[in-house]
């Protein structure tokens, strides 16, 4: 199941086969030089209710740290677990000065030439990005050079990881080889990229405060895929969602920055962008129940599909119920619900970093008004969202991206 936002096909590397199957070590890495010195079954293990709003806006909206799993066991709760990398990733940037201004970097420590090349990597991230993800890339040009280069950066590697296990070589990927890709994310980190397009990332982790966290859980998250075609209940989804696309908001806030004249915490900021990950992914998963089920792949609460009276097989026939309907109905209320808590994040931004990221909101969160609009048919048609209406949006982004930060500490940032 690919992601949301980073749906781009590979890069040359991963058409070659990835280039790291046997071994991720076996060839050289580049010199650190290169980059600058360079109620147990019938439990519902819901985020919140989904009739009523969370009252613990700025916090982590947490029904329970503690849950009984199907055997009775109390175990910790995924939302619990991932509030945890939350709280890691924001006080890491908590004393962070906010700016909306060129990012106050090291200077580069580069021999000769290198500097040259550095560029040349950032320069094929940024036209892996507006190859395909166009609109995306749109918005990053009104981004600060530095910046626009990280994000670059971070998004090839997450679709480079997103193909391990959903691209043209996904038979041949095995546990092992997630396991090399993230001893090699440790060497890029530490400073010992491994081609052109890690240096870019290495770069860009040891210019601003990006935890390694939120990369290895991205790599988990394939391993889940790797290993599971189901998910008992939306605490198991939940964890899943984060890890594939959650992730990619934890890694993005610490470069798009926080406005300077916000008064939100810097912990509700990081909630607002993991709500909108995993909006993003619920919302894929609602487009694509047809396309998975043809891969033998349900990613669906199961107790909740019994709950409705429906089974796999009733996927697998791929017709549509009035059960379905009313299904459907529930699942697109959850999602939403998960988009209106990222709303309430993104004007908090860095003003150059909020259009790109109202427009990915708004139209993402239209998919799910087309999966209104086909009868709640996922089965046979794909829901997307037309050039005209996307044409529409990006105005309307534009208009809400001028939205200053909240003066005093609002909702989203109360306890």
């Amino acid at each position: 199941m690919a992601f949301a936002l980073l749906r781009v096909v590979s890069s040359i590397e991963i058409a070659a086969g990835l280039g790291f199957t046997d071994s991720s070590h076996t060839g050289k890495v580049l010199s650190s030089k290169y980059v600058g010195k360079h109620s147990r079954k019938k439990a519902r293990w819901n985020l919140y209710s989904l009739h009523d709003r969370p009252k613990n806006h700025g916090k982590f909206p947490v029904l329970s740290s503690l849950v009984a799993n199907p055997a009775g066991e109390v175990v910790i709760s995924s939302e619990k677990k991932v509030y945890d990398v939350v709280l890691k990733q924001a006080a890491l940037v908590k004393d962070q000065k906010r700016s909306d201004t060129a990012v106050d970097v090291k200077p580069d420590m580069v021999v000769p030439g290198t500097m040259y090349l550095l560029k040349e990597a950032y320069d094929r991230c940024g036209e892996v990005c507006a190859e395909y993800a166009k609109t995306f890339y749109l918005g990053t040009l009104l981004m600060t050079p530095e910046r626009r280069k990280a994000i670059w950066a971070i998004y090839v590697w997450c679709r480079r990881t997103d193909e391990l296990v959903d691209g043209p070589n996904a038979s041949h990927i095995t546990p092992s080889a997630l396991d090399r890709w993230e001893l090699r994310l440790e060497d890029l980190f530490a400073g010992r990229p491994y081609d052109m397009l890690d240096a870019a990332l290495s770069d860009t982790v040891s210019r601003f405060p990006v935890d390694i966290q939120p990369f290895k859980d991205m790599i988990e998250g394939m391993r889940m895929d790797l290993k599971k075609s189901r998910y008992k209940n939306f605490d198991e989804l939940y964890l899943y969602c984060y890890y594939v696309a959650g992730t990619v908001g934890l890694m993005s806030v610490p470069v798009m920055g926080i406005a300077p004249e916000s008064k939100s915490t810097t912990e509700s900021v990081y909630n607002a962008a993991l709500a909108l990950g995993i909006a993003n992914q619920l919302t894929n998963i609602l487009r694509d129940v047809g396309e998975d089920a043809r891969r033998g792949r349900i990613y669906l609460p199961q107790d909740e599909l019994a709950q409705a009276g429906l089974s796999d097989e009733d996927i697998f026939n791929g017709k549509v119920t009035d059960k379905w309907r009313n299904f459907m109905k529930i699942q697109i209320k959850r999602a939403r619900m998960f988009f209106k808590e990222a709303e309430q994040g993104v004007t908090e931004l860095s003003q150059a970093s909020r259009w790109p990221v109202w427009a990915s909101l708004l139209l993402y969160r239209q998919i799910l008004d087309e999966l209104e609009a086909n009868d709640y048919d996922n089965f046979t048609k794909r829901a997307y969202v037309s050039k005209a209406k996307k044409l529409v949006s990006l105005p309307i982004a534009y208009g809400k991206s001028l939205i200053p930060p909240s003066q005093t500490q609002s909702s989203l940032a109360r306890a």
